[in-house]
This record gives C-alpha cells, sequence and structure tokens, in this order.
C-alpha cells in the first residue's frame, strides 16, 4: 500500500457561466467539483496504473466531505484526519469565451491537538505501507519541521519516503533521510540543504537529472542535457512525482525508474489527466545515461 498526504488539500469549484459581470447576477450552467493539491493528484495517477493508494492528510467540513467523495470515485481509498475548520476551495468561474476567474481560499488554522491526532493516524498507516509520499505547501498553524517529523517516523518504520515540496518544509524534510527528493525550487536553490537526501530529482534540458549516491542520471524523451530545464508544469510534475513512487516501492532499477516516471510524466495533459495510449508509446523512446561519478 502508497500512502501519499497531502496536508493542504483543496476543493476545486468549477462554474460555467455564459457571461461574467462584475456586480450582477450571474445564472451558472454547470457546476464541477474537482480535487486539487499535489498529494492527492499523485494518489489517482497511481491509482490509474493499479497500485493500491490511500490518500491521507488533513481535511475538514463540508468542502472535506465533497473531496472524500470525489476521490472515492476515481477509486482511491482516503484516510484523512478531521479538522474542525474548512478545508479551503478554490472557485473557478468560466465564462464562454473561455476566460476564466478564480477565487483561492485562504488555507484552514490547524490546532496543536489536531497536528497530533495527525501524527497518530500516520503513524498507523505506515504498518503496512509500501511507500510515503508527502507533497505539497503547509496549511497555517503547522510548523515548518512538519515534514521533517513525518519523514522520520516513516524512515523509523523502514517504509521510504518520496518528498515533493520546496522552501523551509523541503529542508527540514531532506534532512531526515528520505530515500527520493523532487525539490520545488529554482536552480541551484538549496541543493546543498538536500546532502542527507538518498536521491534527488531536478529538471534538465529535455528531461531530469538525478542526483545518487553512485552518480549522475539523465533521462529524457530524445536527447537530454545536464544543466536547469525549465521550471516543471503541475500536470508534469505531478505525474512525474507519481512515476518514481512505484520503483522507490518495489526497488525497481535506476533506468527502469527512469523510463516509467519520464514517459508518464510527458503523457499527462496541463489538467493531470494521463493519456495511457501516449505513455505506452513514449515508454521506448526515453533515453537513459549513467550513472557519471
Amino acid at each position: 500500500m502508497i500512502v501519499t498526504v497531502t496536508l493542504n488539500p483543496s476543493l476545486h469549484v468549477r462554474y460555467d457561466s455564459e457571461r461574467v459581470e462584475l456586480g450582477a447576477s450571474n445564472r451558472v450552467s454547470r457546476v464541477r467539483h474537482q480535487v486539487g493539491g499535489r498529494g492527492l493528484a499523485v494518489a489517482q495517477l497511481l491509482r490509474t496504473f493499479g497500485h493500491d493508494v490511500v490518500a491521507a492528510g488533513l481535511a475538514g467540513g463540508s468542502a472535506g466531505d465533497l473531496i472524500r467523495t470525489e476521490l472515492a470515485k476515481t477509486g482511491v481509498a482516503t484516510q484523512f484526519t478531521r479538522i474542525s475548520a474548512e478545508s479551503r476551495r478554490v472557485l473557478q468561474v468560466t465564462d464562454a469565451s473561455g476566460v476564466q476567474t478564480a477565487f483561492d481560499e485562504p488555507a484552514p488554522y490547524i490546532t496543536t491537538e489536531e497536528l497530533g491526532r495527525l501524527a497518530a493516524d500516520y503513524r498507523a498507516l505506515l504498518d503496512g505501507a509500501t511507500a510515503v509520499v508527502l507533497c505539497g505547501s503547509l496549511p497555517a498553524g503547522l510548523p515548518a519541521e512538519t515534514y521533517g517529523s513525518l519523514t522520520s517516523y516513516a524512515v523509523e518504520a523502514g517504509v521510504p519516503v518520496v518528498l515533493d515540496a520546496g522552501g523551509t518544509p523541503l529542508r527540514y524534510g531532506a534532512a531526515r533521510g528520505p530515500a527520493l527528493v523532487i525539490p520545488d525550487l529554482t536552480a541551484g536553490e538549496l541543493l546543498p540543504e538536500l546532502a542527507d537526501a538518498g536521491s534527488v530529482v531536478l529538471p534538465a534540458d529535455g528531461g531530469v537529472r538525478v542526483l545518487t549516491a553512485s552518480g549522475e542520471w539523465l533521462a529524457g524523451v530524445g536527447a537530454c542535457q545536464a544543466g536547469p530545464g525549465p521550471r516543471p508544469a503541475a500536470g508534469f510534475r505531478d505525474a512525474l512525482v507519481a512515476g518514481f513512487v512505484p520503483g522507490i516501492a518495489l526497488a525497481w532499477s535506476w533506468p527502469d525508474m527512469l523510463r516509467h516516471a519520464v514517459a508518464l510524466a510527458a503523457a499527462v495533459s496541463q489538467d493531470g489527466v494521463p493519456d495511457l495510449g501516449a505513455y505506452e508509446a513514449l515508454l521506448p523512446q526515453v533515453t537513459v545515461t549513467g550513472p557519471r561519478g
């Protein structure tokens, strides 16, 4: 069982309207709900490939209930720790011309008591877990070292951790020995802080580069050059994280892990929807080189 942890999930409420006029009453023609948050996107991608996955983290109120419902529709089991505050919502209004206006609610405040229950629930989930994925930002009230603590619990239980974060939470988590870190950073930022991580995945020109204890690997569809690449889009990034998780959980070889991750990342839309036909076609086109000392 793979456990994904999303501490700041969101419910995306999407309104379609013929037109949007400020200061007026606007009729909505269609309402859709969709979950948001890196860990939830990773969980859904893993489920698409048949992996046994549980989405955990923090969720509260009616928005939290809808997050659970939407995940259940995709076959993803949930074990969220309940909070008293409402999970944040993102309201997206799209008019007939395709122009979208969004309203992003603030993250809920997490109390010390809720953090304690989260820790207990999380440690219970580690029993039988094959890997843990820690993704995304922290809501208000959680200390910056939260990912450090969650990583330590998993490492102590013998469960490998994939960490996808940025800023100070990344620094604390990376120092506790995760198996793989996919940092959300600009080129060169905080790289000395990642020395304690087992391996580090960075964007490269045309693909990814992975820094491991045995050397550096490069992978991409076609030629891949070492060096900073463009900041990856959300759909690409979520799929890249999901692509590495099975290999970390099942101890795949680096070439097999890289081919799967890069092909999956290249086969998703900007909204994170995978094209399985494109994935199968791209898989043999991924080139892998390394390790380079």
